[in-house]
C-alpha cells in the first residue's frame, strides 16, 4: 500500500516525508498558524506591530523621535501570547531612559518597577547594531540582578523579559549570565518554558520518580528556536534523524523526583575557546543540564545532526563540556558513540551544573575541475607550436631590426610557452581528497583545531599555481616592456632606444614577478593550510573565502588582478599612443608617401596582440552578472587567449615573412592556363579572317 505523500503549505519543505515549517506555520503539513497576525493603531493602542512568532517580542513601527535620548529606538514592545495568538499590552519605553539609568534604579524598586524596567531593558537591546560594549554590560548586569533575585523570577513578565534581553545580547558577560540561567532552569516557581530565538530554557519539575529525561529539539527552516520546535519528555522516543536537529538523553542510575533543568543556546558566543577556532559558518548549539545537588546520575547522552549542507560533510567530532576554571571545552569524562547513522553521538559522565557541545570539524565537498576540453588543448598546443617558430624567426632575422626588439618578442614567446606548457600539463589537481565516509571518523576524543578540516600540502599543485603565477605574470611583464621599447623609439626617433634599456628589462622582466610570486607564497602559504595560496579544485591562486565570496585577503587580488590590471592600463595607453602617431598626418607628405588606414589597423591591431589586451574581457567577466552575457564572454576569453600564440605567430611571423619574400606568396598564386580560340564559319563564300586568340587567367586576382 503506497502512503500518500504529504502536500505541505506555507512554503513547507516536504523531506523524506515531513514537512519542514516556516517558523511562522506549524502542524504536520504546515497548516497551523504560530504567529501573532499585524497589529495597526486602534483607539485603545497608539503602537503598530508587525506580524511576529508565536513567544517573540515584536518592536512598534513607532520610534523614538532624532531629538531624544533612544532616537530611532522602538517606543513600545510587546509579547506574542502562545495562549491566545495575539499581542499581550505594550511595553512602553521613555524615550530618555538609559541601560545607566535603569541598572541605578533596581536596587530598591517595587516588582512592578522591575517589570517595567526589565521590558525597558528589552527594548534597548532590541538592535543589536546599536549596541555598544557598555551597554551590554550594563545590559548583563541588569539581567543577571533580575534573575539572582528569588522574588523577582515569580513574576513570570520580568523572568520573559529578561531571557529575551540575554537572546538579544549573546555578546556579554558569559560566565555571569551562563551560570545565573543555569539557576533559573532550576527554578521551582519558574514558568517551565521559556523560548527566544536564540535562547531556550526548559524545566521539569520533579513530581514522580523517573530514570530519564529526553529533550529534542525539532529542525525548521530557520535555526530559531520555537516553542513546538522543543520537547521535553520522560520516556526516550525515536524520531526520523531526518527532524532532528538535536537531542539529549539524561539517564539515572536510581530514581529521580528532583527538578532538572536545560537552558539551549543557539550558537557558542558564550563560550569561547582558545583550543577550538571555528573558520567556517557552522551552528554549534550548546546545552546546559542543570539538576539539584546529591542527584543519582548516570550518564548524559547527546546527539546533534551536521548540517546537511551539500558543500560539507563530516570529517571529526569532539564531545566536551564547558570548564569555567579553564575558560575552554575539555574532553574529560566524555566519549563518542560509534553510529552508521551520520549523526555526531556523545555520552558525558554528570556533573552538577554543565554545559555540553559537539564540536564539529567538517571537509568541503570540493568540486574538482573536468579535464580540459579539445578546444582549450588544441588551442593551447597550437599557440605552443606558434610562439616556437616566432622565436626562432626572431632570432634568425634580429640584424634587421636589432637588439631591443628581438630580446622583448624572444622573452614574450619563452614566457608564454612555458604558461602554456605548465597550463595543459598541470592545471587540474591530481590530488584529489575524496570525503570520507563517517565510519572512517576517529573513536578518540580531541578537541579539533577547527570546524574546517585542513589537509596539509600534497603533491606538485603548489609548485605549479607558483610556475603558472610566475610566468604569466613574467608574460605581461614582457609584454609591458615590449609597449614601452616601442613608446621610446616613437619619443625619440633619431636616438631610439637607450643603450641601458636591454639590461633593465631582463631584471624587470624575470625579477618582478619572481618578487610578487615570493610575496604571495611568504604571506599566504602553509604546509598545513595550502588552501590560504592555491586553490583546491585546481591548480591556481585561491580567491574565495570559506563563504565562497571573493576575498580581497587572498592572493589571487594582490598578487595577480592588481599587478595584471596596472600592466593592461599602461599598455592600453601605449596603443593609444601609438595608433594616434601613426595615424596622425603629416602635411608635408605627398599622398603616395602616405601610409594606408588599412595598413595602420593592422598595426595597432598587431600590438594589442603582442600587448595581451584581450585579457581586458576576462575582467569584464568578473563584473558581468546577467548568465548569457557571462557564458558569452567565458567562450570569447577561452578563444582569444589560448591562441594568442597562434596570433603572434601570423602577425610576427607570418605575415612579416611572405612580404619580404614575394617569391613565395608568388609561388603560392594558381597557375595560369592559357585558353585557345577559333572561330569557323559554315558558309562556302564566306572567308573568315583569322581570329585566333589567348586568354590569361590569373585566380589569384578574382
Amino acid at each position: 500500500m503506497t502512503v500518500p505523500s504529504l502536500l505541505c503549505e506555507n512554503k513547507g519543505i516536504l523531506q523524506d516525508g515531513i514537512c519542514i515549517c516556516p517558523d511562522d506555520w506549524t502542524g504536520t503539513t504546515c497548516n497551523i498558524p504560530n504567529f501573532c497576525p499585524e497589529q495597526k493603531p486602534t483607539p485603545t493602542s497608539k503602537f503598530h506591530f508587525l506580524k511576529t512568532v508565536l513567544g517573540q517580542f515584536a518592536s512598534s513601527v513607532e520610534r523614538c523621535p532624532p531629538e531624544t535620548t533612544n532616537a530611532g529606538i522602538p517606543q513600545a514592545s510587546s509579547l506574542c501570547n502562545i495562549s491566545t495568538h495575539s499581542f499581550n499590552p505594550p511595553n512602553i519605553l521613555s524615550c530618555s531612559l538609559t541601560l545607566d539609568a535603569i541598572n541605578e534604579g533596581i536596587p530598591g524598586a517595587t516588582p512592578e518597577e522591575k517589570k517595567n524596567l526589565a521590558s525597558s531593558t528589552q527594548i534597548l537591546t532590541s538592535i543589536p547594531e546599536r549596541l555598544t560594549p557598555l551597554n551590554i554590560t550594563n545590559a548583563a548586569q541588569i539581567t543577571n540582578t533580575l534573575l539572582s533575585d528569588q522574588q523577582t523570577t515569580e513574576t513570570t513578565d520580568i523572568a520573559i523579559s529578561a531571557v529575551a534581553t540575554i537572546s538579544q545580547l549573546l555578546n556579554a558577560s558569559r560566565e555571569i549570565l551562563t551560570q545565573t540561567l543555569q539557576k533559573l532552569s532550576l527554578r521551582e516557581e519558574q514558568n517551565p518554558l521559556l523560548v527566544q530565538p536564540k535562547m531556550a530554557v526548559q524545566s521539569l519539575k520533579g513530581q514522580k520518580p523517573i530514570r530519564q529525561v529526553q529533550l529534542t529539539f525539532f529542525k525548521g527552516l530557520s535555526d530559531n528556536f520555537l516553542p513546538d520546535r522543543i520537547k521535553l519528555q520522560v520516556t526516550e522516543a525515536e524520531y526520523s534523524k531526518h527532524t532532528v536537529d538535536l537531542q539529549m538523553n539524561v539517564r539515572f542510575s536510581e530514581d529521580f523526583n528532583k527538578d532538572i533543568g536545560f537552558v539551549l543556546y543557539d550558537n557558542d558566543q558564550f563560550f569561547q575557546s582558545k583550543s577550538f577556532q571555528p573558520s567556517l559558518d557552522t551552528k554549534r548549539r550548546v546545552i546546559s543540564a542543570n539538576l539539584q545537588e546529591n542527584s543519582g546520575i548516570d550518564q548524559v547522552q547527546f546527539a546533534v545532526t551536521p548540517s546537511n549542507d551539500s558543500t560539507m560533510s563530516l570529517n571529526d567530532f569532539a564531545c566536551v563540556s564547558w570548564s569555567y576554571s579553564k575558560k575552554d571545552w575539555i574532553t574529560d569524562g566524555c566519549t563518542k558513540i560509534e553510529n552508521h547513522s551520520g549523526d555526531a553521538v556523545c555520552s558525558c559522565k554528570k556533573q552538577k551544573n554543565a554545559n555540553f557541545a559537539i564540536l564539529m570539524a567538517f571537509d568541503i565537498n570540493y568540486q574538482y575541475s573536468e579535464e580540459l576540453n579539445g578546444i582549450s588543448i588544441t588551442g593551447c598546443v597550437l599557440s605552443v607550436l606558434g610562439l616556437s617558430v616566432t622565436a626562432l624567426y626572431q632570432i634568425k632575422t634580429r640584424k634587421s631590426r636589432g637588439g631591443s626588439p628581438t630580446l622583448l618578442v624572444v622573452n614574450i614567446c619563452l614566457s608564454m610557452m612555458v604558461f602554456y606548457l605548465l597550463f595543459i600539463l598541470g592545471i587540474n589537481n591530481p590530488v584529489k581528497h575524496i570525503v570520507q565516509n563517517v565510519t572512517n571518523i576517529s573513536g578518540e576524543n580531541i578537541v579539533p583545531k577547527s570546524d574546517h578540516h585542513k589537509y596539509s600540502d600534497q603533491g606538485p599543485c603548489t609548485a605549479i599555481t607558483a610556475l603558472l603565477q610566475y610566468f604569466l605574470l613574467a608574460t605581461f611583464t614582457w609584454n609591458t616592456l615590449y609597449g614601452i621599447n616601442l613608446f621610446l623609439i616613437l619619443r625619440n626617433s633619431l636616438s631610439g632606444t637607450p643603450p641601458w634599456f636591454p639590461w633593465v628589462a631582463m631584471a624587470v622582466g624575470w625579477g618582478l614577478p619572481a618578487v610578487i610570486v615570493g610575496i604571495s607564497l611568504g604571506s599566504t602559504y602553509h604546509v598545513e593550510d595550502p588552501l590560504g595560496y592555491r586553490q583546491e579544485e585546481f591548480c591556481w591562486l585561491a580567491s574565495l573565502d570559506h563563504e565562497q565570496k571573493f576575498s580581497i585577503k587572498k592572493p589571487m587580488l594582490w598578487g595577480f588582478l592588481l599587478p595584471l590590471l596596472l600592466m593592461l592600463i599602461s599598455s592600453t595607453l601605449i596603443l593609444f599612443y601609438f595608433s594616434y602617431t601613426i595615424c596622425r598626418t603629416n602635411p608635408k607628405l605627398n599622398k603616395s608617401r602616405k601610409t594606408p588606414l588599412k595598413k595602420n589597423i593592422l598595426s595597432s591591431f598587431s600590438l594589442a596582440v603582442m600587448l595581451g589586451l584581450s585579457w581586458v574581457t576576462g575582467y569584464i567577466l568578473l563584473i558581468a552578472q546577467e548568465k548569457k552575457l557571462h557564458y558569452i564572454l567565458s567562450v570569447v576569453f577561452c578563444l582569444l587567449n589560448t591562441t594568442q600564440g597562434v596570433q603572434i605567430f601570423i602577425l610576427f611571423t607570418l605575415r612579416p615573412f611572405l612580404n619580404s619574400n614575394p617569391a613565395v606568396l608568388n609561388s603560392l598564386r594558381a597557375p595560369e592556363i592559357g585558353l585557345y580560340k577559333k572561330t569557323f564559319f559554315l558558309w562556302k563564300n564566306k572567308t573568315p579572317d583569322s581570329n585566333e586568340s589567348y586568354k590569361s587567367t590569373d585566380l589569384d586576382s578574382i
